[in-house]
Formats: C-alpha cells, structure tokens, sequence
C-alpha cells in the first residue's frame, strides 16, 4: 500500500490543483452554489474514511427532534435505488442506502430521512412536502458546492487529523487543507476519554481556527448491551462470537471488545461492503454475530440471521456539549 502511494505521487500536485480551482471557482461564484432562506447544516469531512458522521448527524437528530420538524438528506452511498427517494412504510436499505436507513429506522416517528445524489434537487422535492422541515442536516456534503450551507461542521479523527495530511491519490484527503476555513465548526473525533486540556492545546494550535471558528473534541460511546430484532443482552454476557464488520475503521470498536475482556473471531470488509451469497451463508453457521449498527441494517433483512445476529451501537459524547447546542439553536433561531 505504501509503494503505491510512492508510485502515485506525481498525480498529487495535478489532483490537489484541479480541486483547489473548482474551490475557487465556487468562492469567486463562477460557479453557482445556491443558499436557502431556512437553515441548512452540512455535516462532512476532508478526508476520505470514517470520520463519525453518522453518529453526529444522529447527535444533531436528538438535539433537534423534539423542537423542529427535522430533515435528512443524504447520497445514499452504493443504495440500489435511482434519484429522490423519501423514507416510508416498508422502505429498506437497499432503496435508503444503510446509514440513512438506520437514521429511519431509530427517528421515523420524528423526522423525514430522505437520499438524493444531487443535493440542490433533493432539498427542493424536500420543500415540496405538504410538511416541509423547519431545518435540514445535509450528511456528507462539504464537497457538494452547489449548495451553500448556512452551517458546516467538519469531522476530522484524533488518529489522522487533516492538518497532518495530503491529498488523494498519496494522502486522504479529499480537497486541500484550505477548505476547513469554510467550516463554522471544527470537532476532532474518535478522542481517547482522558484527552488532556495540554493535548487539546496542542491540536487546536496545530488545526490554526480562524476566529469565527470553535473546535471541540468528541469521543465515541459504545453501548454495554448488544441488540437484536426481540432481545437485549449485556455485554457482560455474550458468549464467545464473530465480530463482522463493513465500516470504514473498525479498530476503535475491536479495542473496546477487547478491553472488555470479550472473546472473538473478528470478520473484517470494506466499508458499505455487499455481502455475498457465500458469505451470508457461512454467517448462517456462526452461532452468535455481533456487528454495527449501520452494518446491522443491511444484515437483518435476512431472516435465517435472526436468531444469532445483534448490534452494537454507538454515540458522539462532546466535551463542551452546551457550547456546541447553543452554536447549533442559535443558527436554527437565527432564521
């Protein structure tokens, strides 16, 4: 892996230049980048990989659920359905995409969740709604410059923090390190729980926030039971099982199992990963499957899994919770 990031390093200054330009472009309004008169945050990374957005787009959800009529609209990464699709009775993750299904799947009751690849179309048949949202959460779109969001936060993890990195095809990122000054919010995720206020020092001085900016640290909290379609069990007393995992990183998770003193095989895919026939059918002979959430929602379609499969979920702990709301309702009320 490390060779070829060797062998594509020439193509780095030609990547980095072209999407520098096309950031330009947006900034001097050669190229069209609509804004709204309601509120819009947009939830995104510079870097390629899992950054947490799921679990801060949910983070947001709970904050706003009970207060306003909330929207999400994502792309619906490798779904098998075509253009706006909306959350409904019977709906699965094959036409939502899994992370978007998850957000239906726990907040139906309270919000719309609804995938478009064309983010200025998807919010225009989200206004077109007989109970249009009072505000929208744009998820994975700090690239999508077609659409001006009224607030950006941007992911970076502890572990591969943007300001240590370089562009694709070498490095990870997406779009030079430039394109964080367009954030309002800067959250380093994934911390250790005992961050020092000398290390977060350290990093906010190294990530340089303009002075409209705030940074803040999250850390990632796992559940102590597992989940499946009918029960709850403590960790404490799941059985020896198979961890299988389809996410981007899952080292954060099988650290913690470990921790934990769990006994485990560990079942590793690449993220959004389609299981195969093959392989769901040596799942079926696992006697006790342990996965995430996300991967849980492509999984559980499957009824001959029923009876040995459950999730472990996850949420965003933020250090400076009220500072961060206050940031979030004040933009809300703002409008």
């Amino acid at each position: 892996m490390k060779l070829l990031r060797y062998i594509f390093f020439p193509i780095v200054p030609i990547y980095y230049g072209i999407t520098w330009l096309r950031n330009k472009l947006f900034d001097l309004g050669i190229l069209e980048s609509t804004s709204y008169n309601f509120p819009v945050i947009c939830v995104g990374n510079l870097s390629v990989g899992g950054t947490g957005k799921t679990p801060m787009i949910e983070y947001l959800i709970r904050l706003l659920k009970d207060e306003k009529k909330v929207a999400t609209l994502s792309r619906g990464y490798k779904r098998k359905s075509e253009g706006f699709q909306i959350g409904k009775k019977g709906v699965t993750a094959a036409v939502l995409g899994d992370e978007p299904f998850q957000f239906y799947s726990k907040y139906s009751n309270k919000i719309t969740v609804a995938v478009d690849a064309n983010r200025r179309e998807g919010i225009e048949k989200l206004l077109e709604l007989n109970s249009k949202p009072d505000v929208i959460l744009l998820d994975d779109a700090y690239q999508h410059r077609a659409v001006k969001a009224g607030f950006n936060i941007l992911l970076t993890t502890y572990a591969d923090i943007y300001t240590s990195d370089i562009v694709l095809p070498t490095g990870n990122l997406r779009e030079p390190k430039s394109g964080a000054k367009r954030a309002d919010i800067i959250i380093v995720t994934k911390c250790p729980e005992a961050l020092s206020e000398i290390e977060k020092t350290k990093i906010i001085k190294s990530i340089s926030p303009k002075s409209n900016q705030k940074v803040f640290f999250s850390a990632i909290k796992y559940a102590e039971v597992v989940v499946s379609k009918s029960e709850e069990i403590p960790l404490v007393n799941v059985p020896k099982f198979t961890l299988i995992t389809g996410i981007a990183n899952p080292k954060p998770l099988v650290n913690f199992l470990t921790e934990k003193g769990l006994e485990f095989e560990h079942l590793n895919f690449k993220d959004h990963h389609d299981f195969t026939p093959e392989e769901l059918d040596a799942f079926k002979q696992k006697a006790f499957i342990i996965t995430t959430e996300k991967d849980f929602m492509r999984l559980n379609q499957f009824p001959f899994l029923d009876e040995n499969l459950f999730y472990l979920s996850i949420e965003a702990v933020l250090d400076s919770p009220k500072d961060f709301n206050d940031s979030i309702t004040d933009f809300i009320d703002a409008y």
